[in-house]
């Protein structure tokens, strides 16, 4: 146990669990997704990536709030929910993992990504055989490697692409294409054009903090260690008070990378629209690189593409990185809640992660290298995750009215913001469906 720090500057000291989920969350969602949606849906969907970065970050909140007043993550959390089980596991464990099989092509399309990247700057190898490297390489980073690499990793790449981004959205004002303020107060004007639909939905799944996301935050937040400092529940007053502190480091680290990856989103997303929609350019395939390294080439100049490329890959690699680290502690709490693999203890769920650290990257690889078609992959994965979302904003409002102890009662605007979110993307979900089937 560990009494939380007590002014702002010692808080920042103990963040991390959010470097780790925005190091995750900007690569598939943003350099890939975010663009496409703006290269095919102009300014007027900027509102849906606004809106799918603010408002599900008090879902998180609820994970990482559940991760420190019971100490478990998150399988076996909705193992321990009311309702049906089907064998050892509950419902929605069985729910989750019906999504996993888009999931899986999902990051099948982010192994796809980084080789195409590495293709462009390595040619010799070609990109099946980089594919190979690039997974191969990834097990062995993350095999054994717990906490802390893991959480120095992200930052690195989360400083590397933020920078590179926000240089070119602010460069790009001196050129042509420079955004006027017409075009995007259209994208403020909450429309969404039937023919865009799905690229947004897809997009809302993705991009922000995703359904998986969220779930993962739990496990980073224990790794971390607010569950140990704040001790058991031991329903004293002082537990509480260790709670709330830990707690309110806990919310700082989740804001500070909420802010980090909406100014990302928001910059890809308006280089989408700004650079590649007025050419009826769409990153596909695997051009998809070359096309979107146009939002640099066309602000900066050719000899940016270097640049871009270096960029891309820290953007794509992070994604890779973050979600070989996050599968392997998910996938693991999940099969041993399903009886199938030891998770408990320490010595097998360290071997278990180890295991899976090394199977994932080899699936998402086979997975590239058979259907060879990454940004589909991806949207794919988009859609998954926002039907995902909706399972996890029923866990979120158990966690919230049913696991919470009384003593950690949020405030009035806490629960303000709380059921914002909720009403908000019950909206965004609803209007989606109702645009395709209308």
């Amino acid at each position: 146990m560990l009494a939380p720090p007590q002014t702002l500057f010692q808080r920042f000291r103990y963040l991390g669990p959010g470097f780790i989920l925005s190091a995750a969350i900007v690569g598939s969602g943003e350099l890939i997704a975010t663009t496409a949606l703006g290269a095919k849906a102009g300014f007027v969907t900027f509102w849906v990536v606004l809106v799918s970065c603010l408002v599900k970050v008090t879902l998180q909140l609820e994970f990482g709030k559940n991760a420190i007043y019971t100490g478990v993550p998150t399988m076996q959390s909705l193992n321990r929910l009311d309702g049906k089980k089907w064998g050892k596991a509950h419902w929605s464990i069985w729910l989750w993992l019906s999504l996993q099989g888009l999931k899986l092509l999902q990051v099948g399309g982010i192994v796809g990504g980084v080789a195409i990247v590495l293709n462009m700057t390595f040619p010799f190898l070609g990109t099946n055989l980089w594919a190979a490297i690039a997974a191969l390489v990834t097990a062995v980073l993350v095999y054994r490697g717990f906490y802390k690499p893991v959480e120095q990793g992200s930052l690195i790449m989360i400083i590397l692409f933020t920078v590179t981004v926000l240089i070119s959205l602010i460069l790009l004002q001196f050129t042509p294409y420079a955004i006027s303020w017409e075009q995007l107060s259209s994208g403020l004007s909450f429309s969404l054009p039937p023919a865009v639909t799905g690229v947004a939905i897809g997009a809302f799944g993705i991009t922000g903090v995703g359904g998986d996301e969220i779930m993962f935050y739990n496990y980073w937040c224990i790794e971390k260690g607010y569950a140990a400092y704040a001790g058991p529940n031991d329903g004293s007053p002082e537990w509480a008070d260790r709670a709330k502190g830990w707690i309110k480091v806990m919310y700082l680290d989740a804001v500070c990378s909420m802010i980090v990856y909406t100014l990302v989103t928001a910059a890809f997303y308006l280089l989408g629209a700004a650079l590649l929609h007025q050419h009826g350019e769409v990153p596909e395939g695997y051009a998809m690189i070359e096309t979107l390294s146009k939002l640099f080439t066309q602000t900066l100049g050719e000899w940016a593409k270097v640049i871009f490329l270096i960029g891309a890959f820290f953007v794509l690699y992070s994604t890779l990185f973050t979600a070989t680290a996050s599968w392997s502690r998910i996938f693991g709490d999940a099969f041993g809640q399903l009886g199938w693999v030891k998770f408990d203890d320490e010595a097998s769920r360290k071997r278990v992660i180890g295991m899976l650290s090394w199977a994932f990257p080899i699936i998402w690889c086979v997975l590239f290298l058979v259907i060879q078609m990454p940004v589909t992959m991806i949207l794919l994965g988009g859609i998954a995750t926002s039907i995902l979302l909706l399972l996890v904003l029923w866990v979120a409002l158990v966690f919230r009215y049913r696991e919470l102890p009384a003593s950690l009662s949020p405030t009035p605007t806490y629960n303000f913001f709380f059921w914002l979110s909720v009403v908000s993307i019950l909206m965004v979900s609803m209007y989606g469906v109702w645009q395709v089937v209308k």
